[in-house]
Order: structure tokens, then C-alpha cells, then sequence
């Protein structure tokens, strides 16, 4: 199990709140089977500071990962605070490009879950044939798969197909996901997974039946009329951060 890394003392009250949040929610990615090895991120921005922010520390499992191990980071890989682990590129480089060009991106997901692999290889990518499904017709952004994503120049191709999206499906790879604040990505990466398995299974089934556009539009509509007041994803995470509590508190640490 991973150890304490950082001193409350070297970190504002602020930071703090955003590594225990972060931790959390490596805890509940992995409580919910969507950890991979040592890899895949999850990315926060600190806030009241520009361009930095903490990401998981490369070598660490999900279920190690704790508030004080996440490392921080400028957007050119930089480390910001003492931390003897180091970063994976393959994460960085994604994730910091999004972090520079995107002000609203303040929590950044990506996941290569089996469910978001396999939609993201069938060729239409995901349908409208569920209630989670169509919470984001017309929403996903795709971009194709160019291999390990470490090379800078990529970046242009991946912001050019992101567009105004802050949801994508990278092509043979996995999910990508955004939000204005870690429950919202949270919310988003959790609606999309159900999406990707309830089509993963309707299909090993047989012919799906799709929802019509005029229903869709209803639906997303609607939407908001189901959600729990806090903001999105709000009392959804904080109800899986109970969970986690329940099994193992030293992701606080």
C-alpha cells in the first residue's frame, strides 16, 4: 500500500481538498473495475493555481493511490512538489494538452475499460438503443486511433475532433471524458460506461432497437428534471466515496 508522500504544511487548504477528491475517486474507479494495471488517469486541476495539476503517480495501482502520492504538475510535465514517483507520458501529454487550451476542463478521465474499448472499436460507435445511450447522441466527439498517445503533434488532431465536445471516444482505445468539476466527469464517465456495456450486451444478443431522434431530444430535454440539486454528479460521487469509506479510508492520507 502506498505511504503518505507530502506534509499538510508544504499545501494550501485548497489543494488538499483537491488531492483528497482526486484519491477518492481513483478509489472509486477501482471499486467499480475500471482500474488497468498501473495505468489509465484521472487529472485535476489545483485550483487557485495556474496550469498545474495533480495526476497519479506512475508505478501506483488505483487502490494505492492516496491524497498526498498524486503528483502535481505543470502543463509541460514539470513536477510542482517533491514526489519520488514519476509521470506517465502516455497520460501527460493528453491530458496536459486538454489542460492548456480548455479553461473548462478542470477534471480530465480516461479509462480502457472493456465496455468503452469495444464500442470504441465497432464501427457507428455507440447507439441509440438505451435510456444511458441517449444522454449523449449528438454529444460524442471521435478521433482515430494514431497509437500510445505520446507525441505532441497529435495534439492538434485531438482538439480539432474534440471541437466543442467535452465527451470522445478514441477510436480502438478507450474513453475520454471532461467536467467543469471532478463529480461532473465523473457523472459523465459513469453514464457513458453503463452505455458502452448495455450496448455490449444488446448486441451479443441480436438486432437492437433504436431510439428515434425525436425521442432522443426529448430525453436529453428532460434530463435535468432527474438530477439530485448540488450539480451534476454531486451526490452521485458522494454516495460511491461512502462506499470506498466503508472498505478502506487511507486514501485521505
Amino acid at each position: 500500500m502506498a505511504t503518505a508522500i507530502l506534509s499538510r504544511p508544504e499545501i494550501t487548504a485548497a489543494e488538499w481538498e483537491a488531492r483528497q477528491q482526486l484519491a477518492a475517486c481513483y478509489r472509486v474507479f477501482d471499486m467499480l473495475g475500471w482500474s488497468e494495471m498501473i495505468y489509465n488517469h484521472i487529472t485535476l486541476k489545483v485550483p487557485g493555481e495556474e496550469g498545474a495539476f495533480l495526476i497519479n503517480p506512475f508505478g501506483l495501482h488505483f487502490s494505492e493511490v492516496t491524497a498526498s502520492s498524486l503528483v502535481k504538475i505543470d502543463i509541460d510535465g514539470n513536477k510542482l512538489s517533491d514526489s519520488p514517483y514519476g509521470v506517465n507520458r502516455a497520460g501527460f501529454v493528453q491530458h496536459a494538452l486538454f489542460h492548456r487550451h480548455l479553461p473548462d476542463a478542470h477534471c480530465i478521465m480516461h479509462t480502457h475499460t472493456t465496455a468503452g474499448m469495444a464500442v470504441s472499436s465497432l464501427e457507428g460507435g455507440l447507439q441509440p438503443i438505451s435510456f444511458y445511450a441517449c444522454n449523449f447522441q449528438g454529444q460524442i466527439a471521435y478521433h482515430d486511433f494514431e497509437g500510445v498517445t505520446v507525441r505532441d503533434e497529435e495534439g492538434e488532431r485531438l482538439l480539432a475532433n474534440l471541437g466543442k465536445k467535452r465527451v470522445m471516444l478514441l477510436r480502438n482505445h478507450g474513453i475520454l471524458v471532461m467536467g467543469k468539476t471532478l463529480p461532473e466527469a465523473f457523472i459523465k464517465h459513469w453514464s457513458l460506461q453503463r452505455a458502452c456495456e448495455i450496448q455490449l450486451a444488446t448486441l451479443s444478443m441480436g438486432q437492437p432497437l433504436p431510439v428515434s431522434d425525436e425521442v432522443v431530444a426529448v430525453h436529453q430535454r428532460d434530463l435535468h428534471m432527474a438530477q439530485v440539486p448540488g450539480g451534476p454528479g454531486a451526490a452521485d460521487f458522494a454516495a460511491m466515496v461512502r462506499k470506498v469509506d466503508r472498505i478502506d479510508t487511507s486514501w485521505r492520507e
